[in-house]
């Protein structure tokens, strides 16, 4: 029995994929509520996953971000850190930290990320990735690689985004190669208390995976969220609140097999005033 569970987790982690060989994580609990379906975020979350996003901020931005994933399991916590600093003449600069794992297995991921507005409506964004895996008394393998991203609000109701992990294979210690990622996403946003998001990924050794989110905004303070993902299926929920520059994001998943992976992201923005209805999300 013991066996059986053990081989399903390691299935579904190799499916999953969200710590593995330093891939791009949720964009916070916000992003993982809508089942990941982020590529289109412009707030501090999209350091995570499409940098150009960063290249919207107006002020000096921090997230943390934790996740226990499938309650029950031991070693399988993540714990993210971020920073952005947007100056105005030369684009936004940040960094993230990532930690996987726990004491004798761990995977750390540190980025080094620009960003800045070619246009009014669109953005690029890039960073430069350190990777870490340590495995006990056999050390730790080192390994660096890149990702791209952009961004484009066609209209104050459309916007699309496009980003890429690793699109240089990149050869591991190990022997294994860093997997490719291409992702195209979208948002459409009826009316300033809703927002529909849609994103495709493809690895290149693997098939498509979908993700699909949806965020209500009933009150200028309160943020609703739920979301669908592909390979494996996972279903998603939370919700935020949105304060005089601090936001509070809770979200959990659940898979059928393994269960739920609760999150937590705590965000503060420096000089942010307090937000109106009309507000966009973060």
């Amino acid at each position: 029995m013991k066996k059986t569970v053990l081989a399903l987790l390691l299935n579904c982690l190799c499916l999953v994929g969200f710590a593995q060989n330093g891939i791009p994580q949720n964009a916070g609990a916000r992003g993982a509520a809508m089942g990941n379906a982020s590529l289109t975020f412009t707030d501090i979350n999209s350091i995570f996953t499409n940098q150009a996003g960063l290249g919207y901020l107006e002020h000096l931005s921090f997230t943390a971000y934790g996740e226990r994933r499938f309650l029950g399991t031991d070693g399988l916590n993540s714990f993210l850190f971020g920073v952005a600093y947007p100056h105005e003449k030369i684009g936004t600069v940040g960094l993230s930290v990532h930690y996987f794992g726990y004491g004798k297995y761990n995977e750390q991921k540190i980025g080094l990320s620009y960003a800045r507005k070619l246009f009014k409506r669109m953005s690029i964004g890039a960073q430069f990735n350190y990777l870490g895996t340590r495995i006990g008394e056999y050390g730790t393998a080192h390994s660096f690689t890149f990702e791209l991203g952009i961004l484009a609000k066609v209209s104050k109701q459309f916007h699309i985004a496009a980003h890429t992990f690793s699109p240089v294979q990149v050869q591991l210690p190990n022997g294994d190669v860093l997997p490719s990622l291409f992702k195209l996403g979208l948002a459409y946003i009826p009316s300033s208390q809703l927002r529909l998001t849609a994103e495709i990924e493809k690895d290149l050794e693997n098939p498509f995976n979908g993700r699909v989110g949806i965020e209500y905004h009933p009150i200028h303070i309160l943020y609703i969220r739920g979301g669908v993902s592909t390979t494996p299926v996972m279903a998603s929920f939370g919700f935020g609140l949105n304060m005089k520059g601090l936001k509070i994001d809770v979200a959990a998943s659940y898979h059928t097999v393994l269960g739920v992976t609760p999150s937590l992201s705590v965000s503060y923005i420096v000089g942010e005033k307090a937000p109106s209805k009309t507000s966009e999300a973060h």
